[in-house]
């Protein structure tokens, strides 16, 4: 009996596409264990997301005017901007209103999560040379990336799993539904990890990679939000958003399984390409040719502001790209507001209550929810900046800083400095943008002066953020995560705090119940100064930290 033997060329290319993924078992332990207490934050966090959610949406549907104008307010446009395309409004429930509110931002907190992780284990260990030295080992060229994506694939199903539990737990939802809403949401997160792959082999920085992957998020959001605008329930638009396939598969209305296969297309096809990519270019290089700088720095180079600008500048400047374009369109829709909601104002309460209860001032009411939500990106855009000194800290490039005659504080002090003016900058930004879309669209009744007090009044909010992660940044670098918690705490509050009826003193947990109401409160000088005085004190209590305590090194 004779053994087929496959030909020397056929083996040479089977042992190459093995060899390229040599090690990769070994890789996706490594990086489960480095990074076990930070997908641990992440789950956690995701999981206490839905089980307050439901919990919160059990309470709140008790009441049937309160469950019938909660539906009006989906079929706003704010609501479905914020939201989702609105179907199953005629029958709102709690599975309902989690497939209607939920899936964008966990959509937005999945698809971060997914994107940093890909970035930091792929592009970022190539520029800090960390990737050379396991390159030195039996690794195949290939193997960090499918790496960084089995474990992605990993903490997502956990995340799911986990989440659809809570769900079937609290809310007494339907078990499938509960699992289609946490698997389509983590699976559309994940397109936007595989496209930060891509793009990890095309740019040389991972500053650049997050950046530009971020970007794709906001252009996706502005096509599924106008998509969704033109035909409720969504148009054809909307298919081309990988958020929209999330949405598309009708949890808790009418479910339907099959707008799972376009994620799992688009990941497949996005991977496809990264590797093409990645075997076209040298390692630790790009295929976009990183400029090479001058032998010797000038003087206005030289120095840690300079440091710090080089290292956020992109980042400042995708946010500020994608930011301002969503909010440029969503400022367009100001002129038939009154249209839109003037008679559902009218009719219900709590509508009443989020745009007021006046149909003359609805645009008003309507730009005071987009100015909460862009705050509520620059405070997060504040979060990361922040910890930028924390990631200088922990690769070690703090230590050759340190090296050369700079003080802490001077460096410190570039880190923070850069920090609060990129995040003046993106509020700017956001808020100009949205009086350019409205002026676009011949909207008027408020002047560039108008927004300019709105920009003003929210940056000693945005500066208590800030202060937050530097002082937990000096004493206590591990817990600069709560920087997080109170962004999220800002956002529930600050968006549902109304509708359920929260005592007093939880709103003043939150740095922007301090912020005068948009277009129509006047400032108060000692809620101004409070804000200030927070944000001054915390950012000491940072610098004094960070002088007492050692340098973690290696």
């Amino acid at each position: 009996m004779s053994t087929a033997v496959a030909p020397p060329a056929v083996r040479s290319a089977e042992q190459a596409r093995g060899a390229t993924l040599t090690g990769t078992g070994s890789l996706v332990r490594f990086m489960l264990r480095q990074d076990r207490v930070r997908l641990t934050v992440w789950a956690v966090s995701v999981v206490f997301f839905y089980t307050y959610f439901t919990f919160a949406l059990n309470l709140f549907f008790d009441d049937t005017a309160a469950m019938q104008g909660r539906a009006a307010l989906m079929e706003t446009p704010v609501g479905i901007v914020m939201g989702g395309p609105g179907y199953g409004l005629d029958d709102y429930s709690t599975g309902v209103a989690m497939s209607n509110e939920g899936i964008t931002w966990m959509v937005l907190a999945l698809a971060i999560l997914s994107i940093l992780h890909v970035v930091r284990h792929t592009r970022a260990e190539e520029e800090s040379n960390r990737s050379e030295l396991v390159r030195a080992a039996v690794v195949g060229r290939h193997a960090p990336a499918v790496a960084a994506v089995v474990t992605l694939v990993l903490a997502q199903a956990v995340i799911a799993v986990l989440s659809a539990g809570a769900l079937v737990a609290v809310g007494d939802l339907a078990v499938a539904d509960s699992f289609a809403l946490t698997v389509g949401s983590g699976l559309s997160a994940m397109v936007f990890g595989a496209v930060a792959l891509v793009v990890c082999q095309v740019v040389g920085h991972a500053r650049t990679a997050t950046g530009a992957s971020l970007a794709v998020f906001a252009v996706a959001f502005v096509v599924r939000a106008v998509g969704d605008i033109r035909e409720l329930g969504g148009s054809t638009l909307s298919w081309f958003s990988p958020i929209a396939w999330a949405q598309q598969m009708r949890a808790f209305v009418d479910l339907r399984w099959w707008p799972i296969a376009l994620s799992v297309l688009a990941i497949a096809v996005l991977l496809v390409v990264a590797a093409l990519l990645a075997s076209r270019r040298d390692f630790g290089g790009s295929l976009v040719e990183t400029r090479a700088g001058r032998a010797d720095a000038g003087p206005a180079l030289r120095g840690p502001l300079a440091m710090a600008w080089l290292q956020q500048r992109w980042a400042l400047l995708w946010s500020c790209l994608g930011l301002g374009l969503m909010w440029f369109a969503s400022g367009t829709m100001l002129p038939g507001i009154g249209d839109m909601i003037g008679d559902m104002v009218v009719d219900n309460p709590m509508l009443a209550q989020l745009f007021g209860a006046d149909p003359s001032q609805l645009a008003v009411g309507f730009l005071s929810v987009l100015v909460l939500y862009g705050a509520v990106c620059c405070a997060a855009y504040a979060v990361v900046m922040a910890q930028r000194p924390k990631a200088e800290e922990s690769s070690g490039r703090a230590e050759v800083v340190f090296s050369h005659p700079v003080s802490r504080h001077r460096w410190l002090g570039a880190q923070a400095a850069v920090a609060g003016v990129g995040t003046a900058v993106l509020l700017a930004v956001s808020v100009y943008a949205l009086w350019g879309g409205a002026v676009i669209a011949g909207w008027g009744d408020q002047t560039f002066t108008d927004y300019s007090v709105v920009v003003w009044t929210y940056l000693p909010a945005l500066a208590v953020f800030l202060g937050l992660v530097l002082a937990l940044y000096g004493w206590a670098p591990r817990l600069t995560g709560i920087g997080w918690a109170l962004v999220a705490y800002t956002f529930v509050v600050g968006m549902f705090g109304q509708v359920f009826d929260l005592p007093d003193w939880v709103y003043r947990v939150s740095p922007f119940d301090w912020v005068p109401e948009v277009f129509s409160g006047e400032p108060y000088a000692g809620d101004v100064a409070v804000l200030w005085a927070v944000a001054v004190g915390l950012g000491v209590l940072g610098f004094v930290g960070f002088r007492r305590r050692d340098l973690a090194t290696g």
